[in-house]
């Protein structure tokens, strides 16, 4: 199926400030080189084109969390560096977001949240037990 001429002569005219524009973003943000997974500090590991590293624990990743060692150690950078691939694992991080602090979808960390509190210790019990000898929690008393 042939393109139509204006197509051809709209991308021609684009093309150029396209590869411009590509070119700043690449040369303004750090972007992944390579990365490991070092199974002895248990941490992904990235090192990043401005000669910086940074690495993260597995578990707080979304597709990560629950993966086998072997399966973490098979890391494949995206070709401009922009991204991170576990094949095995199907997951896919932004170097931009890990590098801000997102881990994975608001839903995935809504959920990494809400299971802080479900936590089990023996200090989380005795605390609860300590608390509940003295009556339980206080009623919250509201102000007119």
């Amino acid at each position: 199926m042939a393109t139509e001429k204006w197509i051809e002569l709209e991308i021609a005219r684009n093309a150029p400030l396209a590869a411009k524009r590509g070119t700043r973003v690449l040369s303004n943000e750090p972007h992944a080189r390579a990365a490991h997974y070092d199974e002895k500090a248990g941490r992904i590991v990235v090192d990043l084109t401005n000669g910086t590293q940074f690495a993260f624990p597995p578990q707080i990743a979304q597709g990560l969390a629950r993966a086998k060692k072997a399966d973490l150690k098979e890391i494949v950078v995206s070709p401009k560096g922009t991204g991170l691939h576990w094949p095995k694992l199907d997951a896919d991080l932004t170097v931009a977001g890990l590098l801000a602090g997102i881990f994975g979808s608001r839903m995935w960390i809504r959920e990494l949240a809400s299971t802080g509190g479900k936590a089990v210790s023996e200090r989380k019990a005795v605390a609860a037990r300590a608390n509940g000898a003295k009556g339980g929690r206080p009623r919250l008393v509201q102000e007119v």
